[in-house]
C-alpha cells in the first residue's frame, strides 16, 4: 500500500510539474507570450495577431518537441540501464547519438542545402550505428549483455573519430560552428513539421516499450533466468534495443546530440521509487521530459540575447544527481 502511494505521489508529482514548465516554456522567449494571450489564442480571440503566429509556429512545436525528446531521451536510459543491469547505461550506449551525430556533420560538410538534409543524414547514421552493433555482437557469438557495451564503445568511438576528422575537413566560419553547435543540442531549429515527425517515430515505440516492461524486468535478471521463465534474450534484447534506437535516433536527428539527460532520468525517478518495476519506465520518461523543457527554458532566460545549447544545462543538471549517487555508494552498481 505504501509502495502504490508513493509511486503514485511520483507519477503524478512530474505530470504535475510538466504541465508547469510546458506553461513557462509557452511563454518565453525574446517575444514573451502571458498566460491570458495564450488563453486568447486557444479559445480564437487573438486569430491572425502575431502573437497567434508566435505561439502557432515557434513556440508550441518548441515545447512539443522538447516533449518527445525528453519522453524518449528518458525511456531509452531506463530501457538501457534495466536491461544492461548498468547504472551507466544511457542512449550514447549503442553509439546512436555519436552515430547521428557524425551523419549531420557529414551532411553539413558535404553542403546539404536543407534540414531536412541534415536530419536525414543524423537518422540514417543512428539507425546504421545500431545495426553495427548488432553485426558486431553477432560475430562475438556471445549474447552477453556486456558483449553488446563493449560493442556500443567501439561503434561510438569510431563515430567520434569519424567527428574529428568532419571537423578538420570543415569551413571554419560556417560549417564547423554549424557542427560544434549540433552536437551541443538544441530546439531552435525545431518546426512544426519536424515536431509531427519525430511523434510517430517516439509514440508508437513508446507505447511498446511500456508494454514490454515486464521483458525487460526480466532481462534484468541475467541470461539463464530469462531463459527459465521462459524468454528468448537475444530477440527481446534486440527488439528493445531497436525500439530505443528508432525514438533516439529520431529526436537527435532533430535536436543534436542531448547530454546526460538519458543517464539521469533513470536515477531520479528510481530515487523517487525505490523500485524499478511498476511504473518506473514510465516515470523514466515523465522525468525525461521535465529535465529538457526545464534546460530549453533556461537556455533561452539566463544568457539574454543568445541561446545556451541544451548540454550546458543538461550537464549541469546532472552533477548534483550523480554525486547524490556517489556519496551514496550507488554509482558503481545496479539495484534491482
Amino acid at each position: 500500500m505504501k509502495q502504490t502511494i508513493r509511486s503514485h505521489a511520483a507519477v503524478l508529482a512530474a505530470i504535475a510539474l510538466l504541465g508547469v514548465l510546458a506553461a513557462v516554456s509557452a511563454c518565453v522567449g525574446s517575444f514573451p507570450l502571458s498566460l491570458s494571450q495564450i488563453g486568447g489564442i486557444l479559445t480564437g480571440g487573438l486569430r491572425g495577431t502575431m502573437e497567434e503566429r508566435v505561439f502557432l509556429l515557434l513556440r508550441l512545436p518548441r515545447v512539443l518537441m522538447g516533449l518527445l525528446a525528453g519522453l524518449a531521451l528518458g525511456t531509452a536510459g531506463g530501457v538501457y540501464q534495466t536491461i544492461f543491469r548498468n547504472p551507466l547505461a544511457s542512449p550514447d550506449l549503442t553509439g546512436v547519438a555519436a552515430g547521428a551525430s557524425f551523419g549531420a556533420a557529414c551532411a553539413i560538410v558535404l553542403g546539404a542545402g536543407s534540414a531536412v538534409q541534415i536530419m536525414g543524414g543524423a537518422f540514417l547514421m543512428g539507425l546504421f550505428s545500431l545495426v553495427f552493433v548488432l553485426l558486431l555482437v553477432r560475430a562475438a557469438r556471445i549474447e552477453r549483455t556486456g558483449t553488446y557495451i563493449l560493442a556500443g564503445v567501439i561503434v561510438s568511438s569510431v563515430a567520434e573519430a569519424g567527428l574529428m576528422v568532419l571537423k578538420t575537413m570543415a569551413d571554419p566560419e560556417r560549417e564547423l560552428a554549424a557542427i560544434d553547435f549540433w552536437t551541443m543540442g538544441s530546439l531552435a531549429p525545431v518546426t512544426a513539421d519536424k515536431a509531427a515527425t519525430v511523434a510517430v517515430a517516439v509514440l508508437v515505440p513508446l507505447c511498446l516499450l511500456l508494454l514490454f516492461r515486464r521483458q525487460a524486468a526480466m532481462l534484468s535478471l541475467g541470461e539463464e533466468n530469462a531463459r527459465a521463465m521462459g524468454l528468448d534474450p537475444a530477440l527481446w534484447r534486440t527488439l528493445l534495443l531497436a525500439l530505443t534506437t528508432l525514438m533516439v535516433a529520431a529526436v537527435v536527428s532533430v535536436t543534436g546530440v542531448i547530454a546526460f539527460a538519458g543517464l539521469i532520468a533513470p536515477h531520479i525517478a528510481f530515487l523517487l521509487l525505490r523500485r524499478r518495476g511498476g511504473p518506473y519506465l514510465l516515470l523514466c520518461a515523465l522525468v525525461g521530459a521535465d529535465i529538457l523543457l526545464a534546460a530549453d527554458v533556461l537556455a533561452r532566460s539566463l544568457s539574454p540575447g543568445a541561446e545556451l545549447p541544451l548540454s550546458v544545462l543538461t550537464i549541469l543538471f546532472a552533477v548534483p544527481v550523480l554525486a547524490l549517487l556517489l556519496c551514496k555508494g550507488k554509482g558503481g552498481r545496479y539495484d534491482a
